[in-house]
């Protein structure tokens, strides 16, 4: 395990605020009531593709997946891989759940909650893909420790991820930009930055779709969205 490793991420306190927001629509409180028990990561254990999917298969880790609308796309496109995702906000995950349903993604599973807990459990090494986009950017500099973007949860990133797995992080917030380019510049031993230019991180990748929450960020507040992709060494 790398030295960049500043004590155990998941002793950290939570790196998310708010956990719901207005009141579920009934349908969505029928997902989470019955729905998401049948599709939930096994609170306790290993998190691995053959418990969750009864078969060695790439696996992929969403990190607040906010509506699931990414998390639902990239299971569609690869109904071959495994897909884990995590989400604190309950509204979040009603929203995921009613995607997940309706296009019948057989190779998806959620859990309502802190990510680190299970990324935790998920055995070295075992990661093909690991997605953190647009995360609580916690633009104070008092609160920057509770951003997902530091050394010990990028550390646990890196130790998740099997050799030439990739790490994909975006954002619209350039404080949260800074800091995280910052971090990244620790990790030039374990991750390389897939760039060749500007258009790299100006210009979304094929196969990263556009979720609601970077429609909103780009249309309704004209902010400029950035892309970056990190390939483990």
């Amino acid at each position: 395990m790398s030295a960049h490793k500043q004590g155990d991420p998941t002793t950290l306190k939570r790196l998310y605020g708010r956990s719901q927001g207005k009141p579920l629509r009934a349908s969505q409180q029928e997902l989470v009531d019955n729905f998401l028990p049948s599709i939930a990561v096994p609170e306790e254990g290993p998190v691995t593709a053959e418990r969750l999917f009864g078969q060695d298969c790439p696996l992929h880790f969403e990190i607040g997946f906010g509506g699931g609308e990414h998390m639902a796309y990239r299971g569609d496109l690869l109904p071959d891989h495994g897909f884990i995702g995590a989400e604190p906000f309950l509204n979040g995950v009603a929203q995921a759940l009613g995607h997940v349903k309706e296009a019948n993604l057989g190779n998806v599973r959620i859990h309502h909650g802190d990510a680190l807990q299970v990324l935790e459990r998920i055995p070295d090494g075992a990661l093909t893909m690991l997605y953190l986009l647009h995360p609580d950017p916690w633009p104070k500099a008092r609160h920057a420790k509770r951003r997902m973007m530091n050394d010990g949860p990028v550390q646990m990133f890196a130790d998740k991820l099997k050799t030439g797995g990739e790490f994909r992080f975006g954002t619209d917030h350039p404080i949260y930009l800074r800091h995280a380019l910052m971090v990244m510049r620790r990790f030039t031993d374990v991750f390389e930055w897939q760039v060749e230019g500007p258009k790299s991180w100006q210009v979304r990748p094929s196969g990263w779709p556009e979720t609601r929450y970077e429609h909103k960020a780009r249309t309704v507040f004209a902010h400029e969205v950035w892309y970056f992709r990190f390939r483990r060494k």
